[in-house]
Parts: C-alpha cells; structure tokens; sequence
C-alpha cells in the first residue's frame, strides 16, 4: 500500500514537471518576434486594418465641428521620459535673428533650429522600437535591417496617415480620482467598469486612449515621470488587442504601460508584447483632459507621423472630432 502511495506521488510529479515544462515552453515560444498575418512584407502591423472604407464610415459620422488638440507643447525643460537612459532632452535655438534695430532694414529674417529624441512630447512609437531576442515585428533580425542610421524596416517613415474611430476609457473618472496612483497597474475589470458606466462599446479597429489622469501632473518634472507611473497591465493589453481587436493603443502616460514593471527580467512587458508580438503601435504622451472634461469617448481620431526614415517614433499632434453615438 505503501509503494502504490508512493508510486501515485511520484507519477503525480512526474505529470506536474511535464505540464510545468509545457506551460514554460509555451512561453518561451510566446515571447518571440511573430510573423505578420499580412504577410512578408508588412512593416506596419495592425494598421493593415485601416481601408478607405473603414475611414470613410468614420468620416461620415462626424457630429460635430469642435476639433480637440491631442497634443503637448514642445518646450526646453518639458518632462523627458528616457533621460536617465542617455536620452536627450528637447532644444530649441535661433539659426537667424533680425537685427535689433529693424528699422533699419527691410526683411526681419528669423529661424530656429531643434534637437529632439523622437519619443519627445506627444508621440507614436512604432514596431521596431522594441523587439526581442534581436527580432522586431515579422521576425526581422537586427543583423541584417538594423545599420548606423537606423532600421531599414517599420520605421515611421511606412506608416500612413491613421484616420480611425476613438475611444477614450477614462478609468481616473471611473475610479473618482484626479490620476491613478504611483505605479497602478489597470486591470480589464477597470476597463469594463470604466466603459460601463460611459455607455461605450469597443469596436475591431479602433484605436483605444486610456486616461490615467497623470496629464493633470504636466508638466512637473517632478511628479510626471517615467519611474513610477499608473498605465495598463499586460492583461488588460491583452483584453484590448485580442478580446476586442483594438488597432492602436494610447494613454496620457509616458509608456501606455504601468511603471516600474514586476517582471525583473522584462523591464517593458507591454511594449514587448504590443510591438514583436502583436504588430500594435502605441501612442504615449496624449493630452485627454478636454475629451474628458466634455465627456466625448467616440470620437473621429487623426494622427500624421513625420516620415522619419527608420524611426523607432515620431512627434505628432493627433485630432479628435466627435462622432455620433451609436
């Protein structure tokens, strides 16, 4: 009796490593680069979704004439989310000035000049920022597209024009607080609640703004900063892309994701997952407050990155204009 107990535990361990092996193997196979569903080519991921007919139904739905600016101001001293990495901050300088007394002339020339890192203010990220194990989105290695000037491929300079339905979850309203606190990361029962009580429901394609309220901190360095701030699981990243097909994801934070990460030995999980594995670009940076304020949640969403040849990002000023609410 004693051996067939024994027995009995020892196949139940046996079983128990295989299944644990199993679900580890999985994983390792997860957090891979993928392959692109729109095949060899594709640099842009799940902006294939966009077709003049999708943008055309959304065009036709607008309800309104007010134009919602989604963008920060670029300024010397504004909040940088990567300085701590080696990443400049943002400047500006005068190229050519008048002259002081311009009487005496009869052009005032005037130009300036920026320094930037890409991801600076308001910005779209694109999917060869991130990669792992050397492989950016649709498995391209970084051996063979990846040279002194940059990537050679899904740089910003491939991406087209978004123009798409949005949608704003204000979790900060949902919860009744000002912004999330330090570091909380959203679960999708908070993005269910929140979409609840706004009466919204997410459709394939959309692109998806998450408010955590830190806009209400900009631009205090102090408080707005990379190191501790409130964004979406990877769960609740998951429930987006996968449950409800979203094809961009946004927030007013620095990163979309929570900070600091609880994986030691993935410091960005959800950038991992959103860019190499799920082809989703990301917007970091929004200004949403008066899409809040106003309590617009489906709106048009228009957004035009620089064609930076290569680039992991690209500065823009996104457009929102209300829709009507089906």
């Amino acid at each position: 009796m004693k051996w067939r107990l024994a027995e009995t535990g020892i196949i139940c361990v046996v079983v128990m490593f295989i299944v644990a092996s199993q679900n580890v193997q999985a994983q390792i196979t997860k957090n891979e680069a993928q392959k692109s569903p729109w095949g060899p080519t594709d640099e842009i991921g799940t902006l294939n979704m966009m077709t003049e007919a999708s943008k055309l139904d959304v065009l036709k739905q607008v309800a309104s004439g007010k134009v919602y600016d989604l963008g920060v101001d670029l300024f010397v001293g504004m909040p940088n989310c990567c300085g701590s990495f080696g990443d400049p901050p943002f400047q500006i300088w005068m190229t050519h000035t008048p002259a002081r007394d311009t009487a005496k002339e009869l052009l005032s020339y005037s130009g300036d000049a920026v320094s930037l890192y890409t991801h600076s203010g308001t910005h779209l990220d694109t999917l060869n920022h991130f990669g792992l194990h050397g492989k950016i989105w649709n498995q391209v290695s970084a051996k063979d597209a990846l040279g002194v000037r940059g990537w050679t491929k899904s740089g910003v300079d491939q991406y087209p024009p978004i123009v798409a339905r949005g949608v704003l979850i204000d979790v900060a309203k949902s919860k009744n607080v000002a912004h999330l606190p330090a570091s909380y990361a959203i679960t999708v029962t908070d993005l269910q609640e929140a979409l609840k009580k706004q009466g919204t429901t997410l459709r394939p394609g959309d692109v998806v703004l998450t408010r955590t309220g830190l806009m209400t901190l900009w631009p205090d360095q102090a408080k707005y900063r990379l190191d501790d701030q409130a964004g979406l699981s990877l769960e609740a990243a998951q429930w987006l892309v996968e449950g409800q097909k979203a094809m961009l994801l946004g927030a007013d934070n620095f990163g979309v994701e929570s900070f600091p990460s609880k994986n030691p030995d993935n410091l960005a999980p959800v950038h991992a997952y959103l860019f190499a594995e799920r082809g989703v670009s990301i917007l970091e940076v929004l200004w949403l407050e008066d899409l809040a304020k106003d309590q617009v949640y489906e709106f048009l969403f228009i957004a035009s990155p620089l064609k930076i040849r290569g680039g992991t990002a690209s500065p823009i000023r996104p457009l929102a204009i209300p829709i009507q609410r089906k």
